[in-house]
């Protein structure tokens, strides 16, 4: 629809809330995994590539899930089909991941589980703009922030919160995962299923507006070949302001990614002191995690309530101007880690990461969602993904041969290089130009 009526307050609420199981099982996963392959053996340099599941999934995924739900429309719509079966998938891995075990099992699972997570929320972020008109888009991403931020505060503190007030076991014997974690993976995946079917079934789709286009569309360059013919074609062709958004999403996310992988053992040893090597080393990181999930918590704690400030801020102020300020507040956060002595001020620095966050989550797509054709909605969304997933590749595949070959180069060290990274995507959000008004179709094709 090209004039799309404005959506109540509830409307927002109802086709965001998805998110909020989507996220719970991404906070899982941020919060515990870099613990769990420790508890399971893996050391520090090679937490890195053992991470590489989500890029990579990323990668693969996104696009195409973005160009075939843009061809796709049945009983459920266009994009609650995808939300459905990457739920479902996503559930299952949640269940079985805390009963890795070994290792290698883990690791596997983690790529099972990112690649169902991204069937469910790559159509996410096309779903806003299909559904509201273009005023509203900033309402509509900063929404999804909101549920981002309360699905992964739940999530990142539920060990911890099972351990402290309900007795669940939050250690194990050395190679075994706690109690704790099992349960905490558990809940995620009733989380995640339930909140996803309440978008499904609450939220209704718009038809294609002129459905002889859409069936001329959907015949055009089918199947494998036909993807990737428009995959080139759609990367030769970005809209300008998508290319200069490109270079700041590259930095916040190599700088994201650092700290998913490496807060959990940086904190390990400048605020628990764990030495690798002694009796009480296994116990020490296994607090660090919980420690970590309550540090998480926090960040997205902030994130759950500055969504409600960005909301305000979206009326007055540019999304660009706004994330700029944003991404500077949470690159010296980051940074300040690598230098904070106690447990309680680490959840100072993550007041700052959770600003941050909330803006990432929303502000970018704000932007582009402007600049983008609507009937590709989806697949643009999916290539924009390149430049999220491609930092993450770099540091999964690199950051580990780094530390294993400077002298002295620790998780401490990594901290401070993904503070430094977040403050050069401010300066590169300096070379983007906003568009105020819904794209103009892309080029013809010759």
């Amino acid at each position: 629809m090209q004039n799309k009526p404005a959506l109540s307050f509830w409307q927002i609420w109802n086709m965001s809330f998805g998110f909020l199981g989507i996220q719970f099982g991404w906070g899982l996963q941020m919060a515990n995994m870099s613990a769990i392959y420790q508890m399971l053996g893996a050391e520090e340099a090679q937490l890195p590539i053992l991470w590489l599941a989500a890029p990579v999934t990323g990668l693969v995924v996104q696009p195409i899930v973005g160009y075939m739900s843009d061809r796709t429309w049945n009983r459920m719509g266009r994009r609650r089909p995808y939300f459905l079966a990457g739920a479902i998938c996503a559930s299952i891995a949640l269940i079985f991941m805390p009963n890795s075990p070994t290792l290698w099992v883990a690791a596997g699972l983690l790529w099972i589980l990112d690649a169902s997570v991204n069937v469910s929320m790559e159509p996410f972020r096309a779903f806003v703009a299909d559904k509201l008109p273009v005023r509203q888009r900033p309402r509509g991403y900063a929404m999804q922030s909101l549920f981002i931020g309360a699905g992964a505060v739940m999530a990142s503190a539920l060990p911890w919160v099972l351990t402290n007030f309900f007795g669940v076991a939050g250690t194990a014997p050395e190679g075994q995962i706690p109690p704790a974690v099992h349960f905490a993976f558990y809940t995620g995946a009733g989380v995640f299923l339930i909140a996803v079917i309440w978008t499904v079934v609450s939220t209704p789709e718009y038809p294609p507006e002129d459905m002889e286009a859409f069936e001329r569309m959907k015949a055009e360059r089918r199947g494998v070949s036909g993807f990737f013919k428009e995959l080139w074609w759609g990367i030769l062709n970005m809209p300008p302001t998508m290319r200069q958004l490109a270079l700041a999403q590259f930095f916040t996310w190599m700088a994201l990614f650092c700290m998913w992988i490496y807060y959990s053992p940086a904190i390990a040893r400048t605020v628990f002191d764990a030495q690798s090597g002694t009796p009480e080393y296994s116990a020490l990181v296994a607090q660090a995690g919980q420690w970590t999930g309550v540090s998480f918590a926090v960040y997205n704690l902030v994130c759950f309530f500055f969504a409600f400030v960005l909301l305000r801020l979206a009326r007055y102020y540019s999304p660009k101007a706004i994330h700029m300020v944003c991404l500077v507040i949470g690159g010296f956060s980051l940074m300040s880690v690598a230098v904070i002595p106690t447990q309680q001020l680490l959840l100072v620095a993550m007041v700052g990461v959770g600003i941050a966050w909330a803006s990432i989550l929303a502000m970018p797509y704000a932007i582009l969602s402007n600049c983008l054709p609507p009937e590709k909605m989806g697949f643009y969304m999916g290539v924009f993904n390149f430049f999220i997933v491609l930092p993450q590749i770099v540091i999964a595949v690199g950051l580990g041969q780094v530390l294993s070959f400077i002298p002295g180069a620790t998780s401490v060290h990594v901290m401070v290089g993904g503070g430094v990274a977040m403050l050069l995507a401010s300066v590169f959000m300096l070379r983007v130009r906003e568009v105020e008004t819904p794209a103009e179709l892309a080029p013809a094709r010759t």
